[in-house]
C-alpha cells in the first residue's frame, strides 16, 4: 500500500520499519463519504481502525456522543485479541480515509512476525491500562 505511514499510530510507533512494511500488506484502506458508518454498535468487533485522514464521530446508544477521532487516532485495538460486540457506532463526519487491520490479518501477523504482533498488543494493553488508571484517579 503506497504512501501510508503507520509510525504516527501509537500501536505501531515502536515497530521497526521492516515490521511496519509487513503490516502494510495486511491493512485495508477504506475511503469514506460524510455520514458513512465505519462500525456499528452491536456488530462483532473484528479489528483495529486507524484514522488516516478526516474526522470520525464515536457514539453509543447508552452514552450518546463520546468522542471525535482525527488523523492519527485509532479505535478497537482490544478486538485484535478478544472477541465481543462493538460498544459504539463510528461515523465519518466528513470525507475520511481509514485503515483496517482485521483480527484475521493480525493472526497472520502473529504467525509471520510474532515480535511485531507482541509489540502491538503491548502498546494496546499499555494504552488500556493508562486509560483505566486515569479513570480510577477520579474515584481516589
Amino acid at each position: 500500500m503506497s504512501e501510508v505511514d503507520l509510525k504516527p499510530f501509537a500501536p505501531f510507533a515502536e515497530l521497526t520499519d521492516a515490521d511496519r512494511d509487513v503490516l502494510l500488506d495486511l491493512v485495508e484502506r477504506r475511503e469514506l463519504s460524510a455520514g458513512e458508518v465505519v462500525l456499528s454498535e452491536g456488530d462483532e468487533a473484528d479489528g483495529l481502525v486507524l484514522v488516516e485522514r478526516g474526522l470520525l464521530e464515536v457514539k453509543s446508544e447508552r452514552a450518546g456522543e463520546l468522542a471525535t477521532l482525527e488523523a492519527g487516532h485509532h479505535l478497537g485495538g482490544l478486538s485484535l485479541g478478544s472477541m465481543g460486540r462493538r460498544e459504539v457506532t463510528v461515523t465519518a463526519s466528513e470525507p475520511s480515509s481509514v485503515l483496517l487491520l482485521s483480527r484475521e490479518a493480525f493472526v497472520r501477523l502473529v504467525e509471520d512476525a510474532p515480535r511485531a504482533a507482541t509489540r502491538i498488543l503491548e502498546a494496546v494493553l499499555h494504552e488500556l491500562s493508562t486509560t483505566l488508571r486515569s479513570g480510577l484517579d477520579r474515584f481516589l
